[in-house]
């Protein structure tokens, strides 16, 4: 299955949500105005956002485009406010991404998150993406606390042909991150990934910790690491913006990874961070296959909930 049909199917249920009160009249679809404004907001796009987009469709309605055009690009104009649609709209587009190649500022890129979001599994997802792409990759298994967390990422690493720094259960993870990014600044490799223990993002010692991990990885490569992705199940829904404010407080959050899209009706997250964090989200997640994590592209996102073709007319 193309990445674009994998969307469109692991949005469905947020798409569920959004259409529950659309009245089907041909090709076109209608809803009251107050309706699609509360099923955005029950997608967790949040309330002022619900209502800049409704407000948004209504002038686009008004002005005769179909009312899923209409909300298109009300929902882009969110996610993409500096985006050429226009110009895109009169040369046609394509918008399956699965080939570009995501740009990485830098060479260390840390890995954080909550528990339990996945991010070891979205470490060796990003690896093999990488990897398939030329990239020349390291992992340093920087989650020593949680039982068996390094050898999954050894064994990730060894199915992929990817060298794995660890150190044993238990131990300092920065000096695993230390040892990792000196290994990688001397082999010359262009990506380190640097996983890190899952964390409340409300425990100030392990947000410390975080901090020192960051700090000793600049010890070990200087300017490093210009990149820190936060990996957020989209299953949590708002609670993950929170989540996402305190990591961009402690360790300057640089991307975002959404995981789980396929199992929430909670999709609209992603406007929230966009808009309310201005911080680019780099993958979304639609699966557990590694083929199931691929780079976000806005126009996908919209086209793929909204059930629209995947390329625009020309």
């Amino acid at each position: 299955m193309a990445w674009f049909d994998r969307l469109r199917q692991g949005l469905g249920k947020t798409r569920d949500l959004l259409t529950t009160d659309v009245r089907d009249l041909g090709r076109a679809w209608e809803m009251e105005w107050d309706d699609l404004e509360f099923a955005l907001i029950g997608a967790d796009t949040g309330a002022k956002i619900a209502a800049e987009i409704v407000a948004e469709a209504k002038r686009e309605r008004e002005r005769g485009t179909s009312f899923r055009e209409s909300l298109e690009k009300a929902l882009l104009d969110q996610l993409e406010p500096n985006r050429m649609r226009q110009k895109l709209r009169r040369v046609g587009f394509n918008l399956d991404v699965s080939r570009n190649l995501v740009e990485v500022k830098g060479k260390v890129v840390m890995v954080v998150g909550v528990n339990g979001v996945g991010k070891t599994t979205t470490i060796a997802k990003l690896g093999q993406y990488y990897t398939e792409r030329g990239q020349r990759v390291m992992f340093a298994a920087g989650d020593t606390f949680r039982a068996a967390a390094t050898a999954q990422l050894e064994v990730w690493g060894g199915r992929l042909g990817i060298p794995t720094v660890s150190g044993p259960d238990g131990s300092d993870p920065g000096a695993v991150a230390f040892d990792a990014a000196h290994a990688r600044r001397a082999r010359g490799l262009d990506l380190l990934f640097v996983d890190t223990a899952g964390r409340l993002h409300t425990k100030h010692n392990l947000m410390e910790e975080l901090k020192k991990v960051k700090r000793v990885i600049t010890k070990a490569d200087p300017d490093e690491p210009r990149e820190v992705w936060l990996v957020l199940d989209a299953v949590t829904g708002q609670n993950g913006l929170a989540q996402a404010k305190k990591f961009h407080e402690a360790v300057g959050v640089t991307g975002v990874v959404v995981t789980k899209l396929d199992g929430t009706a909670k999709g609209g997250i992603l406007l929230p961070i966009v808009r309310e964090l201005e911080l680019p989200i780099k993958f979304i997640g639609v699966g557990e296959k590694a083929e199931d994590l691929q780079p976000y592209d806005a126009a996908a996102y919209v086209r793929a909930l909204l059930d629209m073709p995947e390329t625009a007319a020309a």
